[in-house]
């Protein structure tokens, strides 16, 4: 698997964003899948159907940092690149099959800036998780 993180991967359409952060309700046919896991809150809304393309289909994300937490847009910035390389680096982690997550939200949650070993790791935790 390529290495590389391209304009199809990351996640722009407001509508499936709304859906995204759209607490559960009975009336939406598919529901965000949630956990915690440290630096990060994971939300995910798997597959609408199963796919049969060649290769493995690869989640849309975004990457969201309070701006309550960070004042500055540089230390957000900041943020952002270290955990979109995080993921750039450990996509290949995600599981594939029918379980597979469509869109990915990942929201930190840390209060102050980690460094981005701690970053990656708990990436690699929470792609292991899904």
């Amino acid at each position: 698997m390529q290495q590389t993180f391209t304009k199809s991967e990351r996640l722009c359409s407001k509508k499936i964003l709304g859906e995204l952060f759209k607490k559960g309700s009975a009336t939406s046919a598919q529901t965000a899948r949630t956990f915690y896991l440290f630096p990060f809150r994971m939300l995910y809304l798997p597959h609408p159907e199963p796919h049969n393309q060649d290769g493995p289909l690869l989640p849309a994300i975004v990457i969201t940092v309070s701006k309550r937490n960070f004042k500055r847009a540089v230390d957000r910035n900041l943020i952002r690149r270290r955990v979109r390389e995080a993921y750039r680096l450990n996509k290949h982690l995600i599981p594939s099959g029918q379980s597979s997550p469509a869109y990915i939200a990942f929201l930190y949650t840390a209060k102050q800036i980690i460094s981005f070993e701690e970053i990656e790791k708990g990436m690699k935790l929470a792609l292991k998780k899904m």
